[in-house]
């Protein structure tokens, strides 16, 4: 029998890195809008290839699918876009179930297969997914919902998890530009959890399991995210599906999927998911993670609030010398997601980082249309210097 424990560290090293990658990557979906239409896509490029079944449907009558792979005695049981507006995870979901569809006969992917069960609902909150909305169609966030159970999508996932019974739970969602990894100019481009059991935050063997899972991924992506990779803050709160999970004794991880240099479409984002989903994977099946090193969990650098997507510096606004912070607020138009840059905060030295800078050099920054410089103002273009600069995400 193939022995996961003595697989060498070679062996694995094509496995969802470039070459690999672009192979088996669903390059037919792309950006940040993902929906139903998205998954349909997907499942006809794959048919009959997984099992699939409608589990139920969303409050807008849209089906929910869970697709299974695998033929193993772990269990594992993942769900993607709890929050209709976060469809990075989902992405990379196609992408690693299209490495199981296209390149079966690596040994390692089959040898998952025959180790665990995978139980995937690729888009828990279709609704959402068509809004481009965090909550559900009845305005509710799904992910406090969990112990009062009160939307069919809440209630369906968790008959799902009763149904399974899964050995480890993964929660995969996408976080917002804000976030850096740890006090540093880095941003967080993937960021974990390991929900907390009960409001002492107490660490029983099945948190290590889950503690120990997530250190094996931040060293698998270290060489490509090098200081890029956060974790957050363990606040217990039974509302919420991983806190749900883990008060049952079951290993439960949360993914969240960030912003790295230049990608706001998250596309590289994607592959480092899709990277990180198929180490925890690797590790569950062949049940190799070290829970004795459970506390190089706490390495990984607690997620900060320090970046804004643009920051303005020395503008000469109204005979004084400001910052000023700009955030990209997303919406929907035409099934395409727009950035719309807001004046966040204007003051004299914003305490921040920014992914992208201009220095005014103590020059007079002023609006096209006259309007005044405050804060809330949507800002498209600035003049600097009697030059217009765009201000966008690059």
């Amino acid at each position: 029998m193939f022995s996961f424990v003595n697989m060498k560290n070679e062996e694995l090293k094509d496995l969802f890195q470039d070459d690999f990658y672009s192979q088996v990557k669903f390059e037919k979906v792309t950006g940040r809008y993902i929906t139903n239409k998205d998954l349909e896509l997907f499942l006809k490029t794959v048919p009959g290839k997984f099992e699939l079944k409608e589990i139920g449907q969303s409050f807008e009558k849209r089906s929910i699918r869970m697709i299974t792979l695998g033929k193993g005695e772990t269990k594992i049981l993942a769900w993607s876009q709890m929050h209709g507006n976060e469809g990075t995870t989902t992405k990379a979901v196609f992408d690693l179930l299209n490495a199981f569809h296209l390149k079966e006969d690596e040994r390692v992917l089959s040898e998952i297969l025959n180790n665990c069960t995978i139980y995937i609902i690729p888009i828990l909150n279709p609704d959402g997914a068509e809004a481009y909305t965090r909550v559900n169609a009845n305005k509710v966030d799904l992910n406090r919902d969990m112990k009062d159970l009160s939307q069919p999508e809440s209630r369906l996932l968790m008959e799902q998890f009763h149904r399974i019974k899964p050995d480890f739970c993964l929660n995969l969602h996408d976080q917002r530009t804000i976030f850096s990894a740890g006090e540093t100019s880095e941003p967080a481009t993937l960021s974990f959890l390991t929900p907390s059991k009960d409001q002492e935050r107490s660490i029983d063997d099945f948190r290590k399991q889950s503690m120990s899972l997530i250190a094996g991924m931040a060293k698998d992506l270290s060489n490509d995210l090098k200081g890029k990779i956060g974790r957050y803050d363990d606040a217990f709160n039974i509302n919420c599906a991983g806190d749900t999970f883990q008060n049952l004794s079951i290993p439960t991880i949360l993914f969240e999927a960030g912003y790295f240099p230049g990608d706001y479409e998250r596309e590289r984002t994607r592959h480092y998911v899709s990277k990180a989903l198929f180490s925890c994977i690797y590790q569950i099946a062949g049940n190799s993670y070290d829970v004795a090193a459970y506390e190089d969990y706490f390495n990984i650098p607690e997620n900060k609030k320090l970046f804004n997507d643009l920051i303005i510096r020395n503008a000469l606004v109204e005979g004084r010398s400001v910052d000023i912070s700009i955030q990209f607020k997303e919406e929907l138009k035409e099934g395409k997601v727009n950035y719309v840059p807001v004046i966040e905060e204007i003051k004299g030295k914003i305490p921040k980082y920014a992914h992208r800078e201009i220095d005014a050099a103590n020059s007079a920054v002023k609006l096209p249309d006259g309007a005044k410089i405050d804060e809330n103002v949507v800002v498209n273009k600035i003049i600097l210097n009697n030059e217009k600069l765009q201000v966008k995400y690059q």
